[in-house]
């Protein structure tokens, strides 16, 4: 395993983070379908025996039961993990819908809620999701971050899905020590503006969806997608469906040569093809189970 230092900090992070979107289940409008709790732990237990060190969850993520099950997974073992978590995410009506919420109070409030269900009483990177369409509340939600350093709830502070022009807007407060995009073989668009300015300015890159939900695992065909539960969001994922579904996975056949060309599976190809890239601290790769969790750790071998 690699590990890289995150920004302008002195954290070491392994090239592979642990990933809990789909720990939250099926039960919210961004669910994974059924996931047992069991599986989860298991998950995180793997990683962290194999060399993974952080790990990346989010307040919104099944409304709360991601963070209480990365809690439980990491009791006897906190001080040596990472922990990611975000916020600015809520529901008003048990997760039919999400809204963005970036004031001072809510930021503060679901703060309070991670650290409780995380069973910890300090927060190693706390992120904002999403900014909200108002330049003034995603502002504040920034500066409640920040206080919240001082009031030692949380170490650093970051951003998930900000452009440019919203990273030089916060550092007129305070400059974020990471950024949290979607970056993968099939979505590249970071590359031509947003992975420069990182670099530019040492914010370190935690690149989330670098296997795409699993279309880059070369495991996904139209007969997976037909078995999907209908409170996994993917099938509503418009690459999950045709006419782009056919393409994705021609794609992945192709890479299915390559890989098999260094004796690597496709999901170590494109976790290493992330990481590999400059500026990248690190790739978030998601894991239902022991076994994917254990092959995605592996990807963090691969040169």
């Amino acid at each position: 395993m690699i590990y890289r230092k995150l920004g302008r900090t002195n954290v070491q992070l392994s090239i592979i983070g642990h990933g809990t979107w789909s720990a939250g289940g099926g039960e919210w409008i961004y669910g994974w379908g059924p996931q047992d709790d069991a599986d989860t732990i298991n998950a995180i237990h793997a990683s962290l025996d194999n060399g993974v060190n952080w790990i990346d969850t989010a307040a919104v993520y099944g409304l709360g039961r991601a963070e209480e099950v990365t809690g439980r997974a990491l009791e006897g073992r906190r001080k040596s993990v990472f922990v990611a978590t975000k916020c600015g995410r809520v529901s008003d009506d048990n997760g039919k819908t999400i809204r963005g919420s970036l004031s001072a109070k809510s930021i503060k409030s679901e703060c309070e809620m991670s650290l409780k269900r995380l069973r910890t009483d300090y927060i190693d990177l706390y992120q904002i999701h999403w900014p909200v369409q108002d330049m003034n509340e995603t502002l504040e939600g920034w500066a409640a971050v920040n206080e919240l350093i001082k009031e030692g709830k949380v170490r650093y502070a970051g951003v998930s899905n900000f452009d440019v022009t919203l990273l030089k807007a916060l550092s007129a407060i305070a400059e974020p020590v990471s950024l949290q995009p979607p970056y993968s073989l099939l979505r590249r668009d970071i590359e031509k503006e947003l992975l420069p300015y990182c670099v530019e300015k040492n914010i370190g890159v935690l690149a989330y969806s670098p296997l795409e939900k699993g279309l880059l695992t070369g495991k996904i065909t139209k007969e997976y997608v037909e078995s999907l539960e209908d409170t996994d969001h993917r099938k509503r994922d418009d690459r999950f469906n045709e006419p782009r579904l056919s393409e994705i996975i021609e794609y992945t056949d192709r890479l299915k040569k390559i890989a098999e060309g260094r004796g690597i599976t496709v999901s170590a190809l494109a976790l290493a093809w992330v990481t590999s890239q400059k500026g990248v601290t690190a790739a978030i790769a998601g894991a239902r189970n022991r076994e994917q969790a254990e092959a995605n750790a592996k990807a963090g071998d691969v040169r």
